[in-house]
């Protein structure tokens, strides 16, 4: 059987806007909009021309700048909207008009104060008048999914005699059960004689979190357009989010028999783009565009994807644009971890890789998520130990510091197995910290070089400690790691010592 093309209609910069907070300028709805024609979405819905100035000249110079998908201008079902949709959306080679009115009897009562058959006659007045601007007219039945069905398929019939090339079913509110969506489908198919001149589009809210089964139970059905957003931003809870469609519909073609025209290799970048500059962000666990989207922590599953990635993975990254990712964690494994470090082209053994495994997940434990620079700080650290007998070791660190109190440090160590302490002040935590161990040692020993960078970013990042001791005019290097400062630049001087006790 060939397989049906769902079209794809973004209201990203017009539904997806209106999410609070979102507002965005004419420039960045321009450079969404160019990335949306990257992506080969059909159609663009620009914005709400009527509204605003800033929207009428968005849609405008988007209708302008933008060639591939239709451009769209959303009007209500009165001359004066749906002249200044055109105007705008005129400059395109593709124009597109949306027209809508409300169809439930609850809208028409309390909020258009109209009766069923004056809505009616806006809605073909509407689309007559639309017609005669441009071949491509949409209409949409707001709150179709709460509307008398007898109703909804009068209208639907009437818009569609009038040369609606689009018909749109919403559910407005996300009141609709997925089942329930699909039978209107099915009803309206049933009992519109001159469905078959139109296409059905849907556009369906997510305020119980079931905006993309809907959709998708609604192209079962028949559809053949599916409205929604990037990342499913919008009023409330939000919209369809097309990238699951998207996804949805490629990922399982065998059961939907379904193409779309879309470029999903742009889908990451275009997820990105939208939530830069609306500010809102992508929960990371959100299905498909999530940082935790392809992301493998678990030692169970990070070996099965090292093995094969169809274990866990039903969808390949690199489709949508992304990569997988190996987050290291308190549940990576061994295999995952001696991967990571070989595509890193590092050697070691068995006992080597047994301690930067447990280090990253002693890390992990502090900092839930261990970075790439991690790793290499860690593996870096452990790799350069020596087999030799430490001289001295630390077995106790403790610190006392505020603004009205002299930095204090106390410190035990091991000196070839005889436990020493020793109190000291300082300016500061860490000269305090230091002049404690080097009251214990009987050596003299000074620092010469310090330096301190964080390796990954966040209030818990690992530190990075690298020291110069010079002692009778020869100079030491040395290097620690910690997620306590203090603790790295101890741990740097005590290996520092160590060296040069070696030599």
């Amino acid at each position: 059987m060939k397989k049906r093309n769902i079209e794809i209609f973004d209201t990203t910069l017009r539904d997806g806007e209106q999410s609070p907070g979102a507002t965005l300028t004419i420039d960045e709805k321009l450079k969404i909009a160019h990335q949306l024609a990257k992506l080969k979405i059909d159609t663009i819905e620009a914005g709400f021309p009527i509204a605003s100035n800033d929207d009428y000249e968005s849609v405008k110079q988007i209708a302008q700048n933008i060639e591939g998908p239709y451009i769209c201008g959303l009007c209500r079902t009165i001359d004066k909207d749906i002249q200044k949709a055109w105007d705008a959306v005129k400059h395109s080679n593709k124009p597109s008009i949306h027209t809508f009115i409300a169809t439930s009897d609850l809208h028409l009562k309390y909020k258009l104060k109209k009766t069923r058959d004056e809505a009616l006659s806006m809605a073909k007045n509407a689309v007559k008048t639309a017609k005669n601007f441009t071949d491509r007219v949409e209409f949409s039945a707001e709150d179709a999914s709460r509307t008398d069905k007898d109703y909804l398929c009068k209208v639907i019939r009437t818009v569609i005699d009038e040369g609606a090339s689009v018909v749109n079913i919403p559910d407005t509110v996300g009141y609709a059960q997925p089942e329930e969506y699909g039978q209107l489908i099915d009803y309206i198919k049933q009992n519109v004689e001159n469905i078959d001149q139109t296409i059905i589009s849907i556009h369906c809210h997510n305020d119980l979190g079931l905006a993309v089964a809907n959709s998708l139970k609604a192209i079962r059905k028949g559809a053949g357009q599916v409205e929604g957003t990037i990342n499913g931003i919008g009023e409330r809870a939000g919209n369809a989010s097309l990238e699951e469609v998207i996804m949805n519909l490629k990922t399982r073609s065998d059961y939907f028999n379904c193409t779309t025209n879309i470029n999903p290799k742009e889908i990451y970048r275009t997820s990105k783009i939208v939530s830069s500059y609306t500010g809102l962000n992508v929960q990371r666990n959100k299905a498909i565009i999530g940082e935790n989207a392809f992301a493998h922590e678990a030692g169970i599953h990070q070996h099965g994807m090292l093995s094969n990635p169809l274990c866990y993975e039903i969808m390949n990254p690199e489709d949508i644009g992304k990569k997988t990712e190996l987050v290291f964690g308190k549940h990576s494994g061994k295999h995952a971890i001696e991967d990571g470090l070989k595509k890193l082209n590092y050697k070691f053994s068995e006992k080597q890789l047994a301690k930067i495994t447990q280090k990253i997940k002693d890390l992990a434990d502090k900092q839930k998520t261990v970075l790439e620079e991690d790793i290499i700080a860690i593996a870096d650290y452990e790799l350069s130990k020596t087999s030799k007998k430490a001289y001295i070791t630390l077995e106790e660190l403790s610190v006392i510091t505020g603004n009205k109190v002299t930095p204090t440090a106390t410190a035990k160590v091991s000196i070839n197995g005889k436990q020493k302490t020793s109190t000291s002040h300082g300016i500061g935590t860490i000269d305090a910290a230091i002049k404690a161990i080097k009251n214990i040692i009987e050596t003299n020993i000074e620092l010469q070089e310090y330096n301190l960078k964080a390796i990954s970013g966040g209030t818990d990042a690992l530190a990075d400690v690298s020291i110069t001791l010079s002692s009778r005019n020869k100079e030491y290097n040395a290097r620690a790691i910690d997620t306590d400062i203090v603790m790295a630049s101890v741990k740097a001087v005590i290996n520092g010592i160590n060296k040069m006790k070696r030599k």
